[in-house]
């Protein structure tokens, strides 16, 4: 009878524990702040290292600040607003993700806007390299920006998804290279992320809802949203101009409404594992050619074209749903 209660004292003082870990469980995303001279070594040391790897393998993310200087990010900012207000003018025509208040915008591909700090940034490659591999194959380049409200219209949020809309592996094979442009907050709608969904029973199509090609797969179903909240619910966080955010690709995240009056961009670019058999290619301007050759951190399959042609045809890509990020078999 002693080890029997014995037993039951411990099993309790477990399920306490676990139950304290779980409501302990931050919802906001670990942030590294490098030191001046791995900012200028362009590499972070092994404690700060070990930490992104280890936020990425826990989380599916990690945010690195001040890391992009901003003279470059305002530069390709004022671009970037410019062209988001042509597509906004397309309506139900243009690249809307899941509402016409969230748009994919692809950045211009020609070498005035191509600073290799926000696109190609080392501390970035450093983070991915150190968990999926090798020069990790760069294949994917856009960006997600949320629109100022429309006089007299709800404001929407899109639902919360997984970009990996397919059978995926269970390891780690695609980071999301985010760079805002602007400081994020939920007034302007930061990205609403969940935090340690991307492995798992959370993870995968049993949790989704749509199929690929669908405007909305990807989607995660109401009553499994519904149980995470209980252990281990959203959050939009702040994140500084000049940070870099690295995610999972199969982390669970949503776009939300941006409440003010200033287009909010951001940045995205999908490093894919080097043995993750993906066929897309990049499509840029051959002035940047000799940046992209005069590095080897990453693989970058490329289709070169003209400037006149990046230029004519950036505004004109697919979207969303469009992109298959699945792999051959």
């Amino acid at each position: 009878m002693n080890s029997l209660r014995l037993s039951q004292t411990v099993l309790a003082r477990k399920t306490t524990l676990t139950s304290q870990f779980i409501r302990r469980a931050s919802t906001l995303p670990h942030t590294i702040k490098p030191s001046r001279d791995e900012i200028a070594a362009g590499r972070l040391g092994s404690r700060n290292l070990e930490a992104a790897v280890k936020s990425l393998h826990i989380d599916g993310l990690v945010v690195v600040s001040d890391v992009i200087q901003h003279e470059a990010l305002d530069d390709l900012n004022a671009k970037m607003v410019e062209d988001a207000r042509t597509l906004q003018a397309r309506g139900k025509d243009g690249p809307f993700n899941y509402n016409v208040g969230n748009i994919q915008q692809d950045a211009p591909p020609v070498r005035k806007y191509f600073d290799k700090s926000i696109f190609m940034n080392p501390i970035a490659s450093q983070i991915t390299t150190n968990v999926l591999g090798p020069k990790p194959k760069w294949t994917f380049c856009s960006g997600n920006s949320a629109l100022p409200p429309v006089p007299g219209a709800e404001p929407q949020r899109q639902p919360v998804h997984a970009d990996a809309d397919f059978a995926h592996p269970d390891h780690p094979f695609a980071l999301v290279v985010n760079v805002p442009l602007i400081d994020f907050t939920p007034e302007n709608g930061s990205t609403e992320v969940w935090l340690g969904t991307h492995t798992g029973d959370l993870s995968g199509l049993k949790v989704q809802e749509g199929l690929h090609g669908d405007r909305a797969s990807g989607r995660i179903m109401e009553h499994v949203l519904e149980n995470r909240r209980q252990t281990r619910g959203p959050s939009q966080p702040d994140i500084k101009k000049g940070s870099i955010v690295i995610r999972d690709l199969r982390l669970w995240h949503a776009g939300m409404p941006n409440k003010t009056q200033d287009i909010r961009v951001m940045l995205a670019m999908i490093h894919f594992a080097p043995w993750y058999r993906n066929p897309m290619k990049l499509e840029l301007s051959d002035t940047i050619r000799p940046v992209v050759e005069g590095q080897d951190m990453l693989e970058v399959p490329t289709d070169w074209v003209s400037e006149a042609e990046a230029t004519q045809r950036y505004l004109n890509r697919g979207f969303g749903n469009s992109y298959d990020f699945n792999q051959t078999p």
